[in-house]
């Protein structure tokens, strides 16, 4: 059987959380990412078009919350310098400096949220980067 070639319709990243409340209210107050599918104890926020990221109560989901964390969840903003601002106003949790990769082409910096995933929010310095 081939494999189907009909195109995607939605991008979901879960992360496992302790304390969902706490990380709804910084997606969703900090962030300010809208919810897009309440699905009690899963909560679905909209990154872009297509692109979400779900917050899971981790005593009901398919994973459970670990100390290590071995993603990163990267937004792509039209002016990472306004975002950098913001996040120093709101003294967010193992805020880096502001960097320049220019093998990747981006300017980019990165910060945590309350329970340790990192967020690493960028824009493009080149185009096609």
């Amino acid at each position: 059987m081939p494999r189907p070639d009909a195109p995607n319709t939605l991008a979901i990243t879960f992360f496992y959380y302790r304390d969902l409340p706490a990380a709804m209210a910084f997606y969703e107050n900090i962030l300010g990412l809208p919810l897009a599918i309440d699905q009690g104890w899963c909560k679905i926020y909209r990154i872009a078009d297509g692109a979400h990221v779900g917050l899971v109560d981790e005593s009901r989901g398919m994973n459970k919350w670990q100390a290590v964390k071995s993603v990163q969840l990267c937004i792509r903003v039209p002016d990472v310098d306004a975002w950098y601002g913001y996040a120093k106003e709101e003294n967010l949790p193992n805020l880096s400096d502001l960097f320049v990769n220019d093998a990747l082409g981006i300017r980019a910096f990165v910060f945590n949220d309350p329970e340790g995933y990192q967020i690493e929010i960028q824009s493009a310095t080149r185009e096609g980067a």
